[in-house]
């Protein structure tokens, strides 16, 4: 601001200057020369003066302006970053919650599966004895059959159905013919099984397992075969239910010959997946026969109710003419008697005739 006045008054004194030597020539006005410009420099000094103080309270004016403006601007910015950081921390909060909660319930689920693997060692340790791993067999073809055809259902199947022959089938399945009564027994051939598969063991000992494992289930399928297919009682087929998965796939993936033995037989081994899927395809089966007996039944009752309703229609037809026969003798009727009617009211008219003129001729005589 001072270097501005500085320029300011350079260049009123060079004016002035130049003005003075313009009139050198009038030496009588240099005093009234340097009166003005003295009045000048005091009028610009003063105006300099004003125009500085203007400036200077309009500059705080507009600092203050300013000033205030920011400080709304940072009191706005603040109050929306302390709610951002309310909402970061309530979301925080939140997951943090929620991780404590999973938490707790991954706790409580290992919890579960230390109980359940000790559930399981324990079920491991039960079937270890031939009998209990009969009796688990038997449970779980008792609940197939029970899921797919009901409690106690003895009309489709039996459980410990004793045979002709004096042996005693877990199952027998009572199914339409041409499939008839199919036997269903449970097998479980777990020793060598878990033997075979224990990598733990030398390559020699599993090998020999592996022998002896399909050795057992051609006595089991040999077994069926014998004891539970008799012609003329059963169906010429059987089914070996094994109740574990992992032997059913170890069979099916691994032991080809198993399988084409069992075929030669006529066993079909099972698990207890494709157990349940065989039975249902058969209860679909069973149903859709009985739907199929209903229906030709049904079928039967309609063809008699039509040979009845034909009897109906055609006696309807002849009381219908005979109906119309005695309306029209009734019409008949009707027409016959309304002539006789009329003839006695002409009748009537002729004699009430007479009877008048004979009686004027009376009065006149």
């Amino acid at each position: 601001m001072e270097i501005l006045i500085v320029i300011l008054l350079v260049i009123l004194i060079g004016l002035a200057l130049f003005l003075l030597g313009k009139s050198g020539k009038q030496k009588n006005s240099e005093i009234n020369v340097t009166e003005r410009l003295g009045n000048f420099e005091t009028t610009l000094v003063k105006e300099l003066g004003n125009f500085k103080y203007e400036f200077k309270e309009s500059i705080n004016k507009d600092f203050e302006a300013l000033k205030l403006q920011i400080e709304n601007r940072l009191i706005l910015i603040n109050e929306k970053v302390n709610t951002r950081i309310d909402e970061n921390f309530e979301k925080t909060n939140k997951t943090f919650t929620n991780i404590v909660e999973r938490l707790s319930k991954i706790d409580e689920a290992q919890k579960k599966i230390d109980s359940l693997s000790t559930e399981i060692v324990s079920l491991q340790s039960v079937l270890t004895d031939k009998k209990t791993r009969g009796i688990f067999g038997e449970v779980n073809l008792n609940y197939i059959l029970s899921s797919i055809f009901g409690d106690q259902n003895s009309r489709i199947y039996e459980l410990q159905y004793k045979l002709p022959n004096g042996f005693i089938v877990d199952s027998i399945l009572h199914a339409p013919e041409p499939l008839g009564n199919l036997c269903i027994d449970s097998k479980f051939p777990l020793e060598n099984y878990e033997k075979m598969t224990n990598r733990d063991l030398p390559k020699e000992e599993r090998d020999m397992a592996t022998k002896l494992f399909k050795i057992d289930v051609k006595k089991h399928i040999d077994a069926i075969f014998s004891k539970y297919i008799i012609p003329g009682v059963t169906a010429d087929q059987a089914i070996l239910f094994l109740p574990a998965e992992a032997i059913f796939a170890e069979i099916n993936a691994y032991h080809e010959d198993l399988l084409k033995y069992a075929f030669e037989k006529k066993v079909w081994i099972t698990s207890p997946t494709t157990l349940m899927s065989t039975l249902t395809t058969i209860a679909m089966i069973m149903k859709n026969m009985e739907r199929d007996k209903y229906a030709k039944l049904i079928q039967v009752e309609l063809n008699k109710l039509a040979i009845e309703f034909s009897r109906y229609r055609e006696r309807w037809d002849k009381l219908s003419k005979s109906i119309d026969t005695v309306g029209k003798e009734v019409k008949d009727l009707h027409n016959t008697s309304e002539k006789i009617s009329k003839k006695f009211e002409a009748i009537n008219k002729v004699e009430l005739k007479e009877a008048h003129e004979e009686k004027q001729l009376e009065t006149i005589g």
